[in-house]
């Protein structure tokens, strides 16, 4: 008797950077980049659940305005981050080993950018939204799961097709 193996369900993610570091215009330019420095566990933990073509929101914060600026893929599947070895790099970690790594990363890459930023306000006030992790109050992780209902629904806020 054949078996026969389940499509993995893909998941979908917001991932957030300041636009001065590494926007949705250099991502855009670059193609493609390597999701470097993540130093909380939580979203470390949560960067190795990331499956090759995972779409991705991707989220400009510490500047006006916050909101989802564009899309993006997972490229590749966590991988050590070579800067936690590096005491040149400021994502070193003294404590960090070659033999047994604490910090991992993923590689990204551009599918879209949007015609203009989703605000977090707008984020905020669409009721379709209630309980996305980024609109909750003090939620800081740079790395966060996003239900398929509100991914799509951003990408509705945005004009963009659906995923």
């Amino acid at each position: 008797m054949a078996t026969t193996k389940k499509p993995r369900r893909v998941r979908y993610w917001l991932m957030k950077s300041e636009p001065g570091v590494y926007g949705i215009d250099d991502l855009e330019r670059d193609g493609w980049t390597y999701w470097e420095g993540v130093r909380n566990y939580q979203a470390r933990n949560l960067m190795r659940e990331m499956k090759v073509g995972d779409p991705v929101l991707f989220y400009h914060s510490s500047t006006k305005p916050l909101g989802v600026a564009g899309l993006a893929r997972v490229k590749r599947e966590a991988y050590p981050d070579d800067t936690q070895f590096d005491p040149q790099s400021p994502y070193y970690d003294p404590k960090s080993v070659e033999s047994e790594p604490r910090w991992y990363r993923v590689d990204v890459e551009f599918v879209a950018r949007f015609e203009r930023v989703v605000t977090l306000a707008e984020l905020k006030a669409d009721p379709a939204l209630d309980g996305m992790l980024v609109t909750r109050r003090g939620q800081r992780l740079s790395v966060q799961p996003v239900e398929e209902r509100h991914f799509q629904r951003v990408l509705e806020l945005a004009g963009h097709p659906p995923a």
